[in-house]
Order: C-alpha cells, then sequence, then structure tokens
C-alpha cells in the first residue's frame, strides 16, 4: 500500500457569486449580533488510535456569528477570509453532518478550541436535528445578553456562513423547524453553490425574537496545499468536475487503506484489497453495472457512485485532518495548517478583482451593443 499519496494541483475555485456574496457579507455585519460558522469535519479512515481527522460548521451573523465547519476536515474546512471580516461579533462554530466524523472527534474538537481560542463549538446533524436545540438554546441566551430592545421584545440576528457544501441552509431549516415549527425556508441541494446570494431574515425563534441571515458558501480563494484542496473536493465543497472525479476516488481509497478499512471489499465485491485505482475502480463499475457498449466499464459513474457513497457516510466515520494534540496546538496557535504567504493571497486577491473588473466591463459593453 502507498505510504503516501503524491498529488501537486493546486485547485481554485472563487466564482463571481462568491466574490459578491463576501462583499454583501461584510456590509451587512453592521446589523448582526451573532455569526454562525457552519463546518464539516473532514473524515479520514483513521480510527481512534490512529488520530482521526475531522469536519467543522460555520455560524451566523448578528451580534453573534455562526460558523459551519465540514466535519471530515475541521481544519481544512475553516476559511480565514472570514476571519478579518466578524472582527469582534460573537461567533459559534458549528460541526455539521458530525455523524459522518469519527466517534472521538467532538471531544477533541471542542477541548482544542475552547483551550487555544476561547471558542464556543457545537456539532450537530441538521439532517436529524440533532443538538438544534442545543443551538436555539445558546442564540436564545445571546439575545437576553445583548440587550437590543426591551425585556418583551428581545431580538438577536444571526448569519451563518461557512464554505459551500457544509449544510448551511440544512441547519437553517433545521432550526426553524425546531423553533418555530415551520417548514423549509432556504433552498438545499448535495452540489455546492445552491445559495448564491445574502438572503432576507428568516424567523427560527419566537420568544426572544431570533433571525438567521443565509449567505452563500464561500470557497477558500487560494488554497496553497494540493492535499488539502483534494480534502475539501471529497467532502464536495468544490465541484467533482474541477478536480476530477477520479484522482478524488483515487485519494478515497488512499485514506481507506491507511486505515487499513477494507469494508469495500464485501461493500463491492472486491475479492481482495487494492491501492491501484485501476483495479478498483472497474471492480466497482461491474458491481453497479455502469458498463459501456461492447461490455467497456464505465468509470466516470463509478467514480461518482463512490463519492456519493462516501458523503453520505455509507463508507465508514471518519475523519482526513489531523487532530492529534500537536497538530489542533500548531494548527490554532501557529497556523502551519494555512501555508498560504501574504503575498500568494494578496496575488490570488488581487487576480480575482481583475476577473471581476473585467466581467462586468464585458456585461456592460454587451448591454451597450443591445
Amino acid at each position: 500500500m502507498r505510504p503516501t499519496f503524491v498529488y501537486d494541483r493546486i485547485i481554485n475555485w472563487f466564482p463571481g457569486h462568491m466574490a459578491k456574496g463576501l462583499r454583501l457579507i461584510t456590509e451587512k455585519l453592521k446589523a448582526v449580533q451573532v455569526i454562525i460558522e457552519d463546518a464539516i469535519i473532514i473524515l479520514n479512515s483513521a480510527n481512534a488510535n490512529a488520530n482521526a481527522n475531522a469536519k467543522m460548521p460555520l455560524p451566523l451573523l448578528a451580534l453573534l456569528s455562526l460558523w459551519l465547519h465540514e466535519q471530515h476536515i475541521p481544519l481544512s474546512s475553516i476559511n480565514h477570509k472570514f476571519e478579518p471580516i466578524v472582527q469582534k461579533k460573537d461567533r459559534l462554530i458549528v460541526y455539521n453532518k458530525a455523524d459522518l466524523a469519527h466517534p472521538d472527534t467532538e471531544a477533541v474538537i471542542t477541548k482544542a478550541f475552547k483551550e487555544y481560542k476561547g471558542q464556543d463549538v457545537m456539532f450537530t446533524n441538521a439532517n436529524e436535528d440533532t443538538n438544534v436545540k442545543g443551538i436555539i438554546k445558546y442564540l436564545a441566551k445571546k439575545a437576553k445578553v445583548s440587550g437590543t430592545a426591551s425585556e418583551k421584545e428581545l431580538t438577536t440576528t444571526v448569519m451563518v456562513v461557512g464554505m459551500p457544501n457544509v449544510g448551511k441552509s440544512s441547519l437553517i431549516n433545521s432550526l426553524r423547524r425546531i423553533g418555530v415549527k415551520r417548514g423549509k425556508a432556504a433552498p438545499t441541494g448535495a452540489v455546492p453553490g445552491i445559495t448564491r446570494t445574502v438572503a432576507g431574515t428568516i424567523k427560527v425563534l419566537d420568544s426572544p425574537k431570533v433571525y438567521l441571515i443565509d449567505t452563500p458558501g464561500v470557497m477558500i480563494p487560494h488554497i496553497a496545499d494540493p492535499i488539502s484542496a483534494i480534502k475539501v473536493a471529497l467532502t464536495g465543497a468544490i465541484s467533482d468536475h474541477l478536480s476530477d472525479e477520479r484522482v478524488i476516488v483515487d485519494y478515497l481509497l488512499y485514506q481507506l487503506n491507511q486505515a487499513q478499512d477494507y469494508s469495500y471489499m464485501n461493500l463491492y465485491n472486491i475479492e481482495e484489497a487494492t491501492d491501484d485505482i485501476e483495479v478498483f475502480l472497474p471492480q466497482v463499475a461491474k458491481y453497479i453495472g455502469a458498463l459501456k457498449k461492447k461490455g467497456a466499464y464505465n468509470l466516470g459513474p463509478a467514480a461518482q457512485f463512490l463519492l456519493k457513497q462516501y458523503r453520505l457516510g455509507k463508507l465508514g466515520s471518519f475523519t482526513l485532518d489531523d487532530i492529534s494534540p500537536e497538530a489542533l496546538e500548531s494548527f490554532l496557535i501557529k497556523g502551519v495548517e494555512n501555508p498560504v504567504s501574504r503575498r500568494q493571497q494578496k496575488k490570488a486577491d488581487k487576480m480575482e478583482e481583475r476577473r471581476i473588473k473585467w466581467h462586468r466591463q464585458h456585461q456592460q459593453h454587451q448591454q451597450q451593443q443591445r
């Protein structure tokens, strides 16, 4: 089995609606008390004794901020672009899709953020309303403390932010379903980019009044580390076609083997464990009946099938990021997991500004030609 995964491609995905969303988030911040940051724990095929990794969720905007992160990648899903924006707003980091992470992830991440950052962290699964009442109680408590209105009409406005496909809209719908017994208010989907602009307020609690603001997922403009980029792609935060589905599946196979999790053999009727994607994918294609004319295996649908299985938790609960005590201390104190230099980030930001400027000029030119 491979001791390391070799990958050197840098994946950048920061379309125009994300840049616009980032500007709108900044503009809306003055009206926000809390920010909820929604994140995902990046699942890794490591067990408790192998320093499993995790995803994280992001929070909302108001006097309080709700940040959602990906459970599979609790560190890689942190977008440092939000740091200077949220400033001194109250922040709650929510790790969504908690059921997909290794069972030890919650305790390890919660302890580390409290110890090194003094930061509140909560874990949830919005699809099953797990721990949603706890988030509502947290937001309600902030409303009382904020004192933004009379005792009879305490109000808190919360903005939910995070990377694409971490479950921001699902969390909002879950909070609304539990808090005010109302139906779906925010559109959801299994692909990144469903929410493309900052929405209006959505009430999730009557007393005290708590309103949420949904925002588009904002990708990290420049991920300098190729392995971090492929982790993010594996969770679905980057459109699959941008990063090559077969490469993502190859990385998934590598992680499964590193964790010595060979359950894929029984799942897909594979006779022996393999570390060769050219052997693995055809076997999966055979299992799902993905065939081309003349009986050739159709590997594209096989790769898509495996990615869906992973994201649904069918391949086990594990974390991709290293959440060992040493790694967490380095990330939270020294920031070594963010290898982007100031010069690199500045260059990436300028390129994005030029792209947006060109796009606007092109649109204006087209309108003048009509």
